[in-house]
């Protein structure tokens, strides 16, 4: 059953306003959020230049990253978990 989960994960979802003053007004897809995510940390060059898996969050992020400074490429995925519905 690939094509069930796969639409799961098209499905498009709530953000919290934290999340979308990073990404942008949702709804949107999880797969959109992290494209956006990343277009955004890239953009504001917020990827940790010696460990390219670690984060360096703004302001911006640190709202959606629980107020962490620094969170890795596999805990910012949960964190940002929590910001959709």
């Amino acid at each position: 059953m690939p094509g069930k989960a796969n639409s799961a994960f098209m499905k498009p979802l709530k953000l919290t306003a934290d999340l979308e003053a990073v990404v942008g007004k949702g709804p949107m897809p999880r797969s959109q959020v992290v494209k956006k995510l990343w277009a955004y940390i890239k953009k504001n060059g917020l990827q940790d230049p010696k460990n390219k898996r670690n984060i360096n969050a703004d302001d911006k992020l640190k709202a959606v990253f629980g107020g962490k400074k620094v969170v890795n490429m596999f805990e910012m995925t949960k964190l940002v978990s929590k910001h959709l519905s």
